[in-house]
Parts: structure tokens; C-alpha cells; sequence
């Protein structure tokens, strides 16, 4: 099947990656799209990067946590 892509942007594009890369403008474009691919998938949602940040966090706090902050402590924060 062949694609056709109708863009003076992309074809400049690839024909600068393709001469300084000294391939076909079709290879540097497979490339460019595999590699997308790629970051795709290695992409975390920022819900999933904000857990693992929380759980790092939580790790490096060990077990001298310190007391919880219960509504005792946090009214004390707000004693004038």
C-alpha cells in the first residue's frame, strides 16, 4: 500500500534527515515513526508518574516518618 503525503513541510523535513543521514527519505520516515511508537509506549500517564513519585517519596521517608498528622497536630499548626 502506498502513502502519499502531500505536505512541503514533510517532504523538506525528510530530505534534510535523508541527506545528512545519507538514506532513502522512506527509511528516515520509518524511523521517525517507530521511534514515536516507541515514546509512545514508554510514556507514563501523569497519574502513574505522580504514584510512583508519592511512592518514592514514601520510601525514602523510611520507617522515622514521624508522628501522623492527625487533627490534633494540624489544629496546633493554626493555635495563635
Amino acid at each position: 500500500m502506498a502513502l502519499y503525503i502531500n505536505n512541503d513541510d514533510v517532504e523538506e523535513l525528510a530530505e534534510k534527515l535523508a541527506t545528512s543521514r545519507k538514506q532513502s527519505k522512506a527509511e528516515v520516515i520509518r524511523q521517525a515513526l517507530l521511534h514515536e511508537i516507541e515514546r509512545d509506549k514508554d510514556d507514563e500517564s501523569l497519574v502513574e508518574r505522580g504514584l510512583a513519585y508519592g511512592r518514592a517519596l514514601r520510601a525514602r521517608a523510611g520507617e522515622d516518618r514521624g508522628p501522623p498528622a492527625d487533627k490534633a497536630f494540624i489544629d496546633s499548626l493554626y493555635e495563635d
